[in-house]
Formats: C-alpha cells, structure tokens, sequence
C-alpha cells in the first residue's frame, strides 16, 4: 500500500510556543527543495514527524525571551 502524505497550514497562539521561543513577523520564506522531498516521501529525509517545513525565513523579531535575540 503506498503512503499517503498531508501537508497543512496552522495558525499557532502564544501558548503553543515553548519557552525561550523567539516571535519574528515573517516577511518572506520559501520552501526549499529537501522540504519538497520530505512532503512527497520522495526520499527518506524526515527524521521525526510532524515535519514543519519551510522553516527558511527573513523578519523582524517582535519578542524574545532568548538571551541571543532581542526585539527589532
């Protein structure tokens, strides 16, 4: 039987980070070819599910409380 794969967009609160997460306002990002990989099971990259692709971004840091990342 062949795997099926899902690929979901989701909108997450503040609740759902982990502390010492950063908040970025996203101004640009892409999925990348591996991303591609991982989403149609072409290959075997994904080495834990669920897999949030498209993690390559450009923005502006909104909060922190991370000691290397500061608002701005």
């Amino acid at each position: 039987a062949e795997k099926k794969q899902s690929v979901d967009v989701v909108d997450l609160t503040e609740a759902d980070l982990m502390e010492g997460d950063v908040t970025v306002a996203v101004e640009a990002t892409t999925v990348n070819y591996k991303d591609g990989l991982a989403v149609t099971g072409k290959a075997p990259v994904v080495r834990r599910w669920p897999l949030v692709p498209g993690i390559d971004f450009a923005g502006t840091v909104t909060d922190s409380s991370h000691a290397d990342w500061r608002k701005g």
